[in-house]
């Protein structure tokens, strides 16, 4: 065990994850590769999980952070906010919500926590509904809304939850239809479940799935959700955090692969958004943002570094069409991870959409989920100059694959070669 790990073990909590048998220290970045303490250098197929969104030490977003450092850092929402106002007046544009209004966080987690706090001061109630194999961060409300055993520490919760069918398309006891079936089984199965509850507040949903495993329902699933819930008067709140600024490729929001029925009643967004820096928020409509009747602010969301980081990533990623560069090189990428994973016994299935990949592991010979083996994956793709990550459902058995959206053609194929080796070695 080096110094800084021991010195980690000794003063943090023993919970705090860390990949790999021996951590590393990562100490800088460029582009899309990172280099650790030992001067090794690897190819970043992870981001930081899903956060540095454009490069690595990207110079327009260091340049906006070391500029606006130079003025000032911190004022809180208390005070007139130029970085703030700007970056919220973008992303109510982007969000496709009707007059919207935007709320800035300095996490994943604490946006989905101030959704849930809309959504159930709105609709005074506090039943949720969310979606088996879920994740949506790590606050004691957030776990309570969180349909993965791994990632919920307590069953205690402020919130009555419920949860749905339809987040993972090839498990389950739908696993077996077609999509137009599977839509429909779905939905009545929503229909039976609000036929056992009061009111319920909203349905909080990832249109792609993260930590559960890089895992989506068809195209319209949530569009058809969307006509049951807007019967009962039901929120629908879409987890962006991961899907958001255009990962999937084909879309900018994760929502619009389930648009039919207009937009969200809220988005959530964090990661991706600061390239690395601590943003995040709540885009809701101006009725569901203006509920609240009490008094609050924000010490830290929208501060002005964050905001400027945030302002130049942006428009880094719209000038230089990083969402078209997901789909395309994304495409590339997952039809030569399918062609390896035909040949590995190994690998169930290889999903995903644009720069958001998911590698599912199992026993060969079996449908039985393998953490082991994704494990031992994670270490040979390290040894291999290649960081990807892990996650899945019951089992912690995907690998996920979400490089920078800047990410070229050759290093598509030099980390899908990577990773093909590292599948072998197994």
């Amino acid at each position: 065990m080096n110094d800084l790990h021991a010195r980690h073990r000794a003063v943090l909590p023993e919970w705090l994850a860390l990949y790999y048998g021996r951590p590393i220290e990562i100490t800088h970045g460029e582009g899309r590769h990172v280099w650790d303490a030992d001067g090794n250098r690897y190819l970043d197929f992870f981001g930081g999980i899903l956060t540095t969104m454009t490069a690595h030490a990207l110079p327009e977003v260091t340049k906006a952070v070391a500029e606006q450092a130079g003025r000032i850092i911190h004022s809180s929402t208390l005070y007139l906010n130029r970085p703030m106002v700007e970056l919220a007046e973008r992303i109510a544009t982007l969000s496709g919500i009707p007059d919207a209004r935007v709320f800035f966080t300095t996490s994943g987690t604490e946006a989905n926590d101030t959704a849930l706090l809309l959504a159930t001061a709105y609709r005074r109630s506090q039943q949720v509904l969310a979606m088996r194999n879920s994740y949506h961060g790590r606050s004691f409300s957030t776990v309570s809304v969180t349909g993965n055993r791994a990632w919920s520490p307590t069953g205690l919760s402020p919130l009555q939850t419920l949860y749905v069918h339809g987040a993972v398309r090839t498990r389950g006891p739908f696993a077996g239809l077609s999509d137009a079936a599977f839509t429909e089984a779905c939905v009545a199965d929503l229909e039976d479940l609000l036929g056992h509850t009061r009111d319920v507040a909203a349905l909080i949903a990832e249109p792609v799935q993260g930590v559960g495993g890089f895992t989506a329902p068809p195209d319209g699933l949530y569009a058809a959700f969307r006509e049951v819930l807007d019967r009962h008067g039901i929120l629908w709140i879409s987890d962006e955090v991961q899907t958001g600024w255009g990962r999937t490729g084909d879309h900018f929001w994760g929502w619009q692969a389930h648009a039919e029925n207009g937009p969200p009643d809220m988005l959530t967004f964090a990661k991706g958004i600061g390239n690395g820096m601590s943003v995040g928020g709540v885009v809701a409509r101006a009725e569901v943002m203006n509920c609240l009747d009490a008094n609050s602010i924000s010490t830290f969301g929208g501060s002005p570094v964050t905001m400027a980081a945030g302002l130049a990533n942006l428009g880094y990623l719209l000038e230089h069409d990083l969402q078209g560069n997901a789909r395309r090189v994304g495409g590339l990428l997952i039809e030569r991870l399918r062609a390896i994973g035909a040949a590995v016994p190994a690998v169930r299935e290889v999903r995903g959409r644009g720069l958001m990949i998911g590698v599912e592991l199992v026993k060969p010979g079996t449908d039985e989920a393998d953490p082991k083996a994704a494990a031992k994956v994670l270490e040979a793709a390290r040894e291999s100059g290649l960081l990807i990550g892990k996650g899945g459902g019951h089992d912690t058995s995907v690998l996920r694959v979400a490089p920078p959206l800047s990410l070229t053609v050759a290093e598509a194929e030099e980390g899908a070669s990577l990773l093909e080796h590292a599948l072998r070695s197994i």
